[in-house]
C-alpha cells in the first residue's frame, strides 16, 4: 500500500531529474493536499516530532513534510509542488539567514509567503532558548554525550563563547547528531514553550 513516505521519495527523485509521473500518480492516490518545505532532516525530526506529541497524524490529514537538502533547493520544490505543478498548498519552515530563498523560490511559484514560519538563527536556536541550555544538558547527559559535551567546551575555540552558542555548535559536530537531537529537544519540550515558528507551523496545517 502506498504511503506518504513513498511520496516524499518520489518528490526528491522527482527534484533531481527523475520522472514526475509517480510523483503525480502518489499525489492522486494519498490525497496529498499540503507540502511542508523544509531545509534537512533535523528539521523533519522536529516537525515529525512535534506531530506525535499532538496526536496529528499528518499522512493521514495529506500532509507531506518535504527535506529539501538545503534552501537553496526550495525554488525546484515549490515549481513541482505548488500552482504551476501538483497545486499543492505550500508552507514550510526556515532560518532566518535562509529567509530570501524562500520568498524568491515561492513568489517564482506563485504561493503565497505568509505561511513560511522564520526561525531566529535557525530551529536549533529556537529549540535551546525554549529549553535554555541547562535543559539541554539534562538531555545530554541522559544520551550519553555529556562527556563529549564538556571535551568540546574545554576546546580553545570554544573559550569565551557564551553556553548558547556553544550548545549550538556542539549539535552540528557530529554527522546525525542534529537530527537525533531535533527529535529529543521537541520531546523535552513543556507544552507552552514551544517555539513560535514551530507552533505556528504545526497549528497551520
Amino acid at each position: 500500500m502506498a504511503d506518504m513516505r513513498a511520496f516524499q521519495d518520489a518528490v526528491t527523485s522527482w527534484a533531481t531529474g527523475g520522472p514526475d509521473r509517480p510523483a503525480r500518480d502518489l499525489a492522486e492516490i494519498l490525497g496529498v493536499r499540503t507540502a511542508v518545505l523544509l531545509e534537512g532532516l533535523s528539521d523533519l525530526a522536529a516537525v515529525e516530532a512535534l506531530a506525535a506529541r499532538r496526536d496529528r497524524d499528518l499522512a493521514a490529514e495529506g500532509v507531506c513534510v518535504v527535506p529539501m537538502g538545503g534552501a537553496m533547493n526550495v525554488g525546484r520544490y515549490a515549481g513541482l509542488l505548488g500552482p504551476p505543478g501538483l497545486g499543492l498548498r505550500l508552507t514550510g519552515l526556515c532560518d532566518e539567514g535562509e529567509q530570501g530563498f524562500y520568498e524568491r523560490g515561492l513568489t517564482r511559484a506563485k504561493a503565497p509567503l505568509q505561511d513560511i514560519y522564520v526561525c531566529t538563527a535557525d530551529l536549533e536556536d529556537e529549540l535551546i532558548r525554549a529549553l535554555g541550555t541547562t535543559g539541554v544538558e539534562e538531555i545530554l547527559r541522559a544520551e550519553g554525550d555529556f562527556r563529549a559535551w564538556q571535551t568540546f567546551q574545554r576546546q580553545p575555540a570554544q573559550h569565551g563563547r557564551p553556553r548558547h552558542q556553544q550548545v549550538r555548535r556542539f549539535l552540528g559536530t557530529e554527522k546525525g547528531r542534529k537530527i537525533r537531537y531535533g527529535r529529543l529537544l521537541v520531546e523535552a519540550l513543556a507544552p507552552d514553550r514551544t517555539p513560535a515558528p514551530l507552533d505556528g507551523l504545526l497549528a497551520s496545517l
